[in-house]
C-alpha cells in the first residue's frame, strides 16, 4: 500500500508560481507512474500532468502544457509539480495519485488527500 501526502498549495495573484509537492510511503514509490489531477467542487476531477516510473516521459493536459511542470525523485519517494504564470481557472483541490502508466488518465489506485490552490485575478 502506498501513502500519498501532498503539500505546497496556497493563495496566489494571477501569474504567479506555485510548487507542490507529494511525498510518498512506502518502499514501492518506484513502480508507480505518478500523476496529478485537480478537481473543481461540483465538477469531476480533471487530469494535469503524469511522468512514467523512471521519470524520463511526461505528459500534461492541454491547459496547462507550457506552464507547468512534473518531476520526481525516486530516492526521495516525492513527486512535484512546479507551476508557474498562474491563472484565476487553475484554482482547484490538486491531488497527487499513482498510475499504471505517464499515459493512463485515471483513475489511478492511491490518491493523496488533496491540497487548495487558489489564484485570484
Amino acid at each position: 500500500q502506498v501513502q500519498l501526502v501532498e503539500s505546497g498549495g496556497g493563495l496566489v495573484q494571477a501569474g504567479g508560481s506555485l510548487r507542490l509537492s507529494c511525498a510518498a510511503s512506502g518502499r514501492t514509490f518506484d513502480l508507480y507512474a505518478m500523476g496529478w489531477f485537480r478537481q473543481v467542487p461540483g465538477k469531476e476531477r480533471e487530469f494535469v500532468a503524469a511522468i512514467s516510473q523512471s521519470g524520463g516521459s511526461t505528459s500534461y493536459a492541454d491547459s496547462v502544457n507550457g506552464r507547468f511542470t512534473i518531476s520526481r525523485h525516486n530516492a526521495k519517494n516525492t513527486v512535484v509539480l512546479q507551476m508557474n504564470s498562474l491563472k484565476p481557472e487553475d484554482t482547484a483541490v490538486y491531488y497527487c495519485v499513482t498510475l499504471p502508466s505517464y499515459l493512463s488518465r485515471g483513475p489511478g489506485d492511491y490518491w493523496g488527500q488533496g491540497t487548495q490552490v487558489t489564484v485570484s485575478s
